[in-house]
């Protein structure tokens, strides 16, 4: 049992990431804020970065950070296994309270040697295994990988009730739902869409990586077999190989334009703000951090027919489940239903997905588990 003096003295270190400051992900954004949310409430925080990341100070805003050997540059996927086990190893090393391991995939092989002292905490992130990118042999190891992290994690923290309810029934295991947080943006500036040659609400976009159980194909063939001449901003990263694939397919719809990563937030906000209609297409996860951040941003959202979206969007939110579902939602007008499911979302993130609240959550999870 972890022997703290008082609530403001726990040696916090999270693993699972390519680091902070967030130049990747989801994982990494949520890193970023919780480390440093918790360092403002007085803990001792360290966050684990590949030694690739472009950040190579040893700390940053308060939060210690530790570089690992990460051979993902010569190894490819492979390599984040040995990033994994060099960060596990060196956590091994120190004598941290509380060491929270952000998802399973590469890290759960190396169940084993986690560290005794500390409580390990694991966000179990998504179903990982029925990522369709993966071919069957891996999603059998995903099956297996997510069993092993569940054995050797002292306590689970599920960010959607899908996966809450997924781990209960099939594992008959508690956890504990957090989900990720978001800021309210509400400095909109329209001069952004010039820069991208749109005009207010005479456009739909979508931000995601590149991978099939997005659903970005579904959206964009339901966008090409509605006709629409309105531009359809394609956020994401298209170097993979389904992003060459859909780049390739829809080469003769000039309509569609894929922008690449943009990672400046206030441009995102902006462009997401000003949209016709948001396309949120994930269909495999929990509350996927850009789901939030279009709520957020007061974005009209048109999201993929699934438990994880519905239990986050409700009834303000416009679904689709096939390519003609959703090539529907470009030939009607919503326009009429924005304010009302704007203000709806909006008020949800207030309410249940501010950053303090979630740092607040986190905080008392550990400390009730140290105790």
């Amino acid at each position: 049992m972890v022997e703290c003096k008082n609530n403001k003295d726990m040696k916090i270190a999270i693993i699972g990431t390519r680091g902070i400051p967030n130049h990747y992900g989801g994982f990494e954004q949520f890193a970023e804020y919780l480390s440093l949310g918790l360092v403002n409430r007085g803990h001792e925080v360290w966050v684990y970065n590949s030694h690739l990341h472009p950040y190579q100070e040893n700390t940053w805003k308060g939060v210690n950070i530790v570089h690992c050997k990460d051979m993902e540059d010569r190894m490819g996927t492979a390599g984040q296994f040995v990033y994994d086990l060099n960060c596990i190893l060196d956590s091994r090393k120190k004598e941290f309270d509380i060491l929270l391991q952000l998802g399973y995939t590469s890290s759960s092989i190396w169940g084993s040697l986690l560290p005794k002292k500390p409580i390990v905490v694991t966000n179990m992130d998504g179903l990982e295994w029925m990522r369709s990118k993966f071919s069957k042999k891996v999603q059998y190891f995903l099956k297996k990988a997510e069993k092993w992290a569940i054995k050797t994690s002292n306590h689970l923290v599920s960010d959607s009730v899908g996966i809450q309810q997924h781990l209960k029934t099939n594992f008959n295991v508690e956890s504990t739902y957090i989900p990720y947080g978001a800021h309210v943006f509400n400095t909109p500036n329209k001069t952004v869409l010039d820069d991208y040659n749109v005009q207010e609400h005479k456009y739909y976009m979508l931000i995601a990586r590149m991978e099939p159980e997005n659903n970005i194909e579904t959206i964009l063939d339901g966008y090409d077999q509605s006709g629409s001449k309105e531009p359809f901003l394609v956020v994401g990263k298209t170097t993979n190989d389904f992003g060459k694939y859909l780049v390739n397919k829809f080469k003769h719809n000039k309509n569609i334009r894929f922008l690449g990563g943009i990672y400046d937030i206030e441009i995102l906000n902006n462009l997401r703000f000003y949209a016709n209609l948001y396309f949120h297409g994930h269909s495999v996860g929990g509350t996927n951090p850009s789901l939030l951040e279009a709520m957020s941003s007061g974005a009209l959202i048109a999201a993929h027919n699934n438990i994880f979206n519905k239990s986050i969007l409700e009834s303000e939110a416009f679904y689709f489940s096939s390519k003609e579902e959703a090539s529907q939602l470009f030939l009607e007008n919503k326009n009429s239903l924005r304010g009302k499911y704007v203000s709806k979302n909006i008020e949800k993130i207030e309410t249940l997905y501010t950053w303090d609240k979630i740092i607040d959550d986190y905080e008392n999870l550990f400390i009730k588990l140290a105790e």
